[in-house]
């Protein structure tokens, strides 16, 4: 058996420079989405993201000279992370922003440390401390003050809202099991890009044939804008972050990886007040401070993360 190894720190140089970037990129991500979707169906936009992004992925490994194949077993966790990240997570997500706007959705994926701590402490024997859940708590309230205004200012119905919320939240859920899917051991020993690449390659078949099946033969919007945010989404926002996103996972663990969930949603904030009209007040600024101090309450709590069996790196 290997000896046991500690999980490496998130402050050391080459993990908060992939944490900064990752943050950064997801953060201008919501936006695009909102474009995406405006004429397009979202699964025939996601099947597109993740066209270029399983081919930009499989291109990545070929030019590091990584294996382009799995290990025996290794399509088994391959289609978990296709199901729950690129098919189930983005059909939430592209979906709940045709409710609400896409820095609320981000807001409330800052939540997603909590399913992750939740999936972590079953599957991982990573422990939730008391400051934790207190910040997790705060954290919600804040989220409810920022959907109080929502529910206000916006000419959306209460329904329409709740139901943005609620695929919001399915978005959250099937992230967290990636992650987890992600961190654990049998999915560790696969090659690390090629696992990526084959997931996505599986979202893709996945998504388009629920795109047939519901939205009809394929659909395209000819704006330059829309074909500049697929390759934005497909290369920037899935090959670059992705591959940095899930090392962290692995290297820090999936609670602290979710750290990024503080700095997307300030991103995705002042991105929807520049470019969707969002007003700020008191109300939607109380929230989004109450929702930051929650989760920085609750990083604090996700401190130390016990030991893990050392597995070979990718």
């Amino acid at each position: 058996m290997s000896a046991p190894a500690e999980a490496e720190s998130l402050f050391t140089p080459r993990n908060f420079i992939a944490f900064v970037i990752v943050s950064l990129i997801w953060g201008g991500t919501w936006l695009v989405i909102r474009d995406q979707i405006a004429s397009v169906p979202a699964s025939w936009s996601i099947s597109y993201r993740f066209v270029i992004a399983a081919l930009g992925m499989f291109a990545l490994a070929a030019l590091r000279r990584e294996p382009l194949l799995l290990v025996p077993g290794g399509m088994r966790w391959a289609a978990l992370l296709g199901l729950f990240q690129f098919t189930l997570n983005f059909a939430f997500v592209y979906n709940a922003e045709a409710y609400i706007t896409s820095g609320l959705v981000a807001v409330m994926f800052a939540l997603l440390v909590v399913p992750n701590a939740v999936l972590g402490r079953i599957f991982l024997h990573q422990p939730i401390t008391g400051a934790f859940v207190l910040g997790s708590l705060i954290a919600a309230i804040g989220v409810a003050l920022l959907f109080a205004h929502e529910w206000r200012s916006s000419p959306a119905t209460l329904q329409q809202v709740l139901l943005g919320a609620g695929l919001t939240v399915g978005g959250i859920l099937s992230a967290s099991a990636a992650n987890i899917t992600q961190a654990m051991e049998g999915a560790k020993k696969q090659p690390f890009l090629a696992l990526l690449a084959w997931a996505m390659t599986i979202g893709v078949l996945i998504n388009t044939v629920f795109a047939l099946a519901t939205a009809g033969p394929p659909q395209f919007d000819p704006r330059p804008s829309y074909t500049m945010g697929i390759l934005f989404l497909g290369l920037a926002g899935s090959v670059v972050t992705f591959p940095l996103y899930y090392g962290l996972v692995r290297k820090v663990g999936a609670g602290k990886a979710a750290y990024s969930s503080v700095i997307v949603p300030v991103v995705a904030m002042i991105l929807s007040t520049l470019f969707e009209g969002f007003v700020w007040g008191p109300l939607p600024a109380a929230g989004a401070v109450v929702t930051l101090v929650g989760m920085v309450v609750a990083m604090r709590g996700r401190a130390t993360v016990p030991p893990r069996r050392a597995t070979p790196e990718p």
